[in-house]
């Protein structure tokens, strides 16, 4: 049956039996099935098995940098899969895509920024991170330095130990025991992160993980000068200065890597999603020069964390031909023009709805911040979500702690007409539900 063209019903009736959806609800699920069940991608946009075609104004997990449809990429894969498709990279065993990719990002990277070690995606990248902070410092002989802090309103993923770093109270919620030794202190108050460590103890402290921009949190941006002042502190007492660049790396911000506006590097640096623009399964954890220095001269047995598909030569190869598009086609130059005029089009809604509170944008990171403490209805992102899926545009809402956002991330490749259809749908759905609340 599987084998043969299905109708969308049959199509339904066996996602809602048989697929247990990712941060999706379930009870929506079983009485709608699949808000969508797409077939194609072009561009920025997606199309659907009725035909239906929507802007992909996230690039679906704010990953598909280079857009939809890419054959490149089909084609790289298929020729890396054809001379090989996988083998193991435990026991020092290597192979040419996996070796090339490393050195690009070594090439790219903000710092000294040098060796990386690879992943499936981003949950795996941080849990990397944080186990390799806290085997540096058992290597560096002070064990007693395991605590990671990070910060309100972070989100790292959904492993044991990214759940834990996550700052968003509802994940950590989900399950009813966490890692230890996670901490959480203000969002981008420098203060408060340096009381945070004093009041725990500098040498109880392995790492301070950050994402540059905050993106599921609903896009917080750092002031100017506070990941300068993190590095400072990080560097007064020792500590190992973590970003996670899963979100905002390989363009997205409209530089290579969101901290590079910050004017800092980090010590170590985990990067997933544009890295492939989610044309394959890959992620990682860079570490400086320094660290890797140090883990040359001081780790003589066998590093004992590794996923099967670290440095999976087909993901690999995927990458290099990604990245090499991103590079040619000016995509992380285009992030930042376009963001641009993405945020010039949101203080125009601004100043158009009364409901708006605040917008902002970093290259292709955009919110629109709502006033909904007098509405009835609760919440309005989610109902401007679904307005405007309507009129064919796919973004995100973001409720969490009383929040009240909208958050947009199209992909690199979109151009100006895009955009500015792309906010006249964002306005009229705007408008829409203002009329009714």
């Amino acid at each position: 049956m599987i084998a043969n063209e299905l109708t969308y019903q049959e199509l339904a009736e066996l996602d809602k039996k048989h697929f247990m959806h990712p941060t999706s609800p379930i009870q929506q699920q079983q009485e709608n099935g699949p808000a969508y069940i797409f077939t194609k991608g072009d561009g920025i946009y997606l199309e659907d098995v009725h035909g239906k075609k929507v802007i992909d104004g996230m690039s679906s997990l704010w990953n598909v940098n280079i857009g939809h449809g890419r054959k490149e990429l089909g084609i790289a894969a298929m020729e890396q899969m054809n001379k090989l498709a996988f083998s193991s990279s435990f026991a020092t065993f290597s192979n040419e895509p996996a070796i090339r990719l490393a050195a690009k990002i070594a090439e790219v990277t903000p710092g000294d920024l040098n060796a990386t070690f690879f992943t499936s995606g981003g949950s795996e990248a941080n849990d990397t991170a944080y186990k390799l902070a806290r085997h540096y410092w058992i290597l560096k002989g002070q064990p007693e330095k395991k605590k990671i802090i990070s910060r309100i309103k972070s989100y790292h993923g959904v492993a044991m130990g990214a759940t834990s770093a996550t700052g968003l109270k509802p994940f950590r919620d989900f399950t009813n025991s966490l890692a230890p030794d996670f901490y959480h202190t203000d969002n981008f108050s420098a203060k408060a992160f340096e009381e945070a460590v004093i009041s725990e103890g500098p040498d109880t402290i392995a790492a301070f993980i950050a994402e540059p921009v905050q993106g599921a949190g609903g896009v917080h941006i750092a002031p100017e000068e506070y990941f300068k002042n993190v590095r400072n502190i990080c560097d007064k007492y020792n500590i190992l200065f973590i970003t996670d660049e899963v979100i905002t790396g390989f363009g997205r911000t409209g530089k290579y890597f969101g901290i590079e506006h910050y004017g800092v590097a980090p010590d170590l640096m985990c990067f997933a999603k544009g890295v492939t623009s989610g044309y394959a399964q890959l992620g990682g954890v860079v570490l400086s020069e320094k660290i890797y220095e140090d883990f040359k001269r001081l780790s003589t047995g066998t590093l004992l964390h590794g996923y099967t598909y670290s440095g999976h030569p087909m993901a690999c190869a995927v990458a290099l031909k990604n990245i090499e598009i991103i590079e040619n086609e000016n995509l992380i130059e285009n992030a930042k023009n376009m963001g641009a005029e993405m945020l010039k089009g949101f203080r125009w809604i601004q100043g158009e709805r009364e409901i708006v509170k605040n917008v902002r944008a970093l290259g292709l990171m955009g919110a629109i911040e709502l006033n909904s403490q007098q509405s009835a209805a609760g919440p309005l992102a989610p109902l401007i979500v679904n307005e405007a899926a309507k009129q064919g545009l796919i973004c995100r809402s973001v409720v969490f702690d009383k929040m009240d956002i909208l958050v947009l991330a199209p992909p690199l490749s979109i151009n100006k007409q895009e955009i500015d259809r792309l906010v006249e749908i964002i306005h009229h759905a705007i408008y829409q539900i203002e009329q009714k609340v």
